[in-house]
């Protein structure tokens, strides 16, 4: 098992009934997690066809958004930003113009800036996101491709095709970056501008 908390604070607070599974199972079900959750959010919430927008949230013309979703207290999404089904945003957290946020989880305080994707992943805390920075959520260019994830010294086998990238709080990704399928990356990371992180070797 992973200790999601060892990796993102207060993980299993909000989301409790999961704090057993592993996070390509909670990407994996995420549309139905969301769904139970927004029913147990309060009045401060405008909840329609299973999109939830907190009343302080700033949600900025163009934007695109499929159901389920839970936009929290503060939060910015930008103009032209696309949310596909499952995406869930944490307190305070910004999301660019024309960023693609998939069946995801985004934790405080965090910022995904413009142009980027995040895909099947889960972000934590106070974690930067430069433009362009990418989550790769699929092997295009493998034959076999179910992802594998590295941690702790022990290759897990997620038998998922799709997984992108856990990121611990505090983490850097810098500009056009990119994180394999799979990635996971503990607390205080720090990625370069264009780099590629492959923890998996081909």
């Amino acid at each position: 098992m992973m200790n999601l908390n060892e990796l993102i604070i207060g993980f299993t607070e909000v989301f409790s009934d999961e704090s057993k599974l592993f996070p390509w199972e909670i990407t994996g079900k995420l549309k139905l997690i969301l769904e139970k959750y927004i029913l147990k959010l309060n009045a401060d919430y405008k909840i329609e066809k299973g999109i939830a927008i907190h009343t302080s949230a700033i949600v900025e013309q163009g934007v695109v958004l499929k159901a389920p979703i839970i936009i929290s207290e503060n939060c910015f999404v930008g103009a032209n930003a696309y949310f596909r089904s499952g995406v869930f945003l944490a307190e305070s957290v910004t999301v660019g113009p024309a960023c693609e946020i998939k069946s995801s989880i985004i934790f405080t305080n965090t910022t995904i800036a413009h142009f980027s994707f995040i895909g099947d992943s889960i972000i934590g805390n106070h974690v930067n996101f430069e433009a362009g920075a990418h989550t790769a959520n699929h092997y295009n260019e493998r034959t076999n491709k179910r992802i594998p994830v590295f941690y702790n010294g022990k290759i897990f086998e997620t038998n998922t095709e799709k997984f992108g990238a856990l990121v611990g709080d505090n983490s850097k990704i810098g500009a056009n970056a990119v994180l394999s399928p799979g990635t996971l990356l503990p607390r205080n990371s720090i990625v370069k501008r264009l780099e590629l992180v492959d923890q998996i070797p081909t």
